[in-house]
């Protein structure tokens, strides 16, 4: 491990730390679909825990039942390993997978959502994340990021155009 550092203003959350897993200091990881990639030995990652950051190096990286097991360098067991558990992982943009059609919290908090004839329900002031799908908070509101309600995202220009049943983003 190296020592702290500042938090830089590029990076994105990558994963989080669940918990341990065994006795040989392994941490169970879940890692967002765009950092995943990012996971391999070898590589140096910022964790954040406990107010506290600084890089790790990743000793070792496996699968198991769909999250990472990981370990650090220099952490050979649970005790030691204990101490990072509810920490979360960030890394620069350019070493994420975005792919086609996915986007990252940052680019879609702060567009005006529009239905398709032109009224303004507000700006997408974060996203939450569900089992089922991503949710736009809109004006206190929440709006399932699928297909079926969003026409179009354009972040270059701060708006994503929704399709919606009346009522579910509607003032009571």
């Amino acid at each position: 491990m190296t020592k702290a550092r500042k938090t830089p203003s590029n990076e994105h959350p990558i994963g989080r730390i669940a918990g341990l897993f065994g006795i040989r200091g392994e941490l169970k990881c879940d890692p967002t679909s765009a950092g995943r990639a990012v996971f391999s030995p070898g590589a140096e990652i910022r964790l954040d825990v406990n107010g506290r950051s600084e890089v790790v190096r990743l000793a070792s990286v496996r699968e198991h039942g769909g999250r990472l097991l990981v370990a650090f360098d220099g952490v050979p067991d649970a005790t030691a390993a204990q101490r990072f558990v509810g920490g979360e992982f960030f890394a620069p943009r350019e070493l994420l997978e975005i792919g086609e059609g996915e986007y990252l919290d940052v680019d879609l908090v702060g567009c005006e959502v529009i239905d398709v004839d032109g009224r303004a329900y507000g700006p997408v002031t974060r996203v939450e994340h569900y089992p089922a799908s991503d949710m736009l908070i809109v004006a206190g509101r929440m709006l399932p990021l699928v297909h079926a309600f969003v026409r179009e995202i354009d972040t270059a220009a701060g708006r994503i155009v929704v399709d919606v049943p009346p009522g579910l983003l509607d003032e009571d």
